[in-house]
Parts: structure tokens; sequence; C-alpha cells
């Protein structure tokens, strides 16, 4: 088990396919981050937080930063709710893994390392 593991695990039962459909796309994104908790949530770390995620009420917060959501904003546009720092993706959709996939490439190159 890993911190992250462990964190889904006690979260609320509706909420973990999400959270772990999430885990499953970051996990091999960020093989040489350190699955860690920042501010609360689960987070991969390498030289610097990459990103977050974590369960609300009615929808999955996903965390890249705000230059990811900027960038990527075209795609977002008009299929999720988003904000400068944060992604929504409603729980009773599945998740959009080759969109969570380019937004956390891009991350990882703003990253030294």
């Amino acid at each position: 088990m890993t911190v992250i593991t462990d964190y889904i695990e006690e979260a609320d039962p509706a909420q973990q396919a999400q959270l772990k459909a999430m885990y499953q796309i970051l996990k091999p994104l960020l093989p040489d981050a350190t699955e860690t908790l920042s501010y609360g949530m689960p987070a991969f770390h390498q030289e610097k937080d990459i990103v977050y995620f974590a369960p609300m009420k009615n929808h999955l917060g996903f965390y890249p930063t705000d230059k990811p959501i900027a960038h990527f904003e075209d795609e977002l546009e008009g299929r999720f709710k988003y904000s400068k720092g944060a992604v929504q993706f409603d729980y009773r959709q599945p998740l959009p893994a080759e969109l969570i996939t380019k937004m956390v490439r891009y991350r990882l190159s703003e990253v030294p390392g």
C-alpha cells in the first residue's frame, strides 16, 4: 500500500471508482514521482508537486496547476467545469484519460529534471 492507495481505501465508497481510475492514469505517467499528501490531497511530487486530485461531493477534483489548464482550455471548454487551477470531473462520466495524460505530460515539461 502507498499513501495514495491508503487514502483511496479510506474514501467514501461512492467516490472510490473515480479515485482508483485517476490513480491508474497518473501512476504510469509519473513513475519517478513520490506519492504523498499535500494540502490534504493525494499528490505526485517530482522536484515539486506535479498534480493533485481529491474527491468532492459531486465531482473528482483534478489540480494540475494553472499552466496546463490554460494550455488545454480549448479542450476543457464546454466539456468540463474548470477554474484557473482545477478541473471538475463528474462522477457519472468516465475520466478523459487522453486529456489527463496530455495535461500531465505538459506539466512534466515545466519541471526541471
